[in-house]
């Protein structure tokens, strides 16, 4: 099956505007023959929009999920995007799947990151959020979530083939390194196939670096973008093209504890 990153830049605080790139990505994405579609992280609402990320927070049965399995059920395209989820006055940094048909599925940050994130949202316990589409098996995290071990080697052993990544990546001089670096390493040490997918441009807290790839489980890069603009990235995952690489790196099979 394929699947589709886009690298996107959100409208600061504009739902309405985000969710019209979104559809239009679905639509692009079911043209090359995409089964689903990955947002980056609060896409809906922006990452730096501060006051309208608390302000346009909803709930995963609010209109804003509604819409995106609209888009879903309209295109054919599954989607996966982050958004800002109200229960109560808690406020959790999450990411649903919609494939238009079932129930929504919700993925709640474990990792967040830095005192802007900290001030706004809840911290979620750890745990391995899966669905199944076109014979696969996906894990959801988001973010900072990747870049400890083990939130990934969690999803493994879980039997993910996948793992998708919403990611609001800031600029800095280790962003490289995340990327291109640490992302294919993470997909690498679980033999998975790892989508990794960021804003671009700049709000007025933060500039995105870019940088969405799609990994293979041998840490091959299968499709990239660069670090200004917005891209749609396609990939074709198939794990049997992958098999030589989950024997020769046994990682989940020796693992002693």
């Amino acid at each position: 099956m394929k699947i589709a990153a886009y690298q996107m830049e959100s409208v600061p605080g504009d739902v309405a505007a985000n969710l019209a790139k979104i559809e239009r990505a679905a639509r692009e994405a079911a043209a090359k023959g995409a089964s689903i579609l990955i947002a980056p992280e609060l896409a809906l609402t922006g990452y730096g929009a501060g006051r309208a990320v608390r302000e346009k927070a909803e709930t995963s049965e609010g209109a804003q999920v509604a819409r995106l399995a609209e888009i879903a059920a309209e295109t054919g395209v599954a989607i996966l995007a982050g958004f800002s989820e109200r229960d109560g006055e808690t406020l959790r940094n999450s990411a649903v799947y919609v494939d238009g048909e079932a129930v929504p599925t919700i993925y709640r940050k474990c990792n967040l990151y830095g005192p802007y994130e900290r001030g706004l949202f809840e911290q979620a316990k750890p745990e391995a959020v899966t669905f199944e589409r076109g014979g696969l098996k996906f894990g959801i995290l988001i973010c900072y979530d990747v870049e400890f071990p083990e939130n990934v080697r969690r999803l493994a052993k879980a039997g993910v083939d996948v793992v998708l990544v919403p990611t609001a990546l800031p600029a800095s001089d280790h962003d490289a390194f995340i990327a291109r670096k640490l992302v294919p390493v993470r997909a690498f040490e679980n033999q998975v196939f790892l989508a990794y997918v960021d804003h671009c441009g700049a709000d007025e807290r933060f500039a995105y670096t870019g940088l969405s790839v799609i990994v293979a489980p041998d840490g091959t890069l299968l499709a990239e973008a660069g670090e200004t603009g917005e891209a749609l990235l396609v990939a074709e995952l198939d794990p049997s093209r992958y098999q030589a690489s989950a024997e020769a790196n046994s990682y989940l099979a020796d693992l002693t504890s």
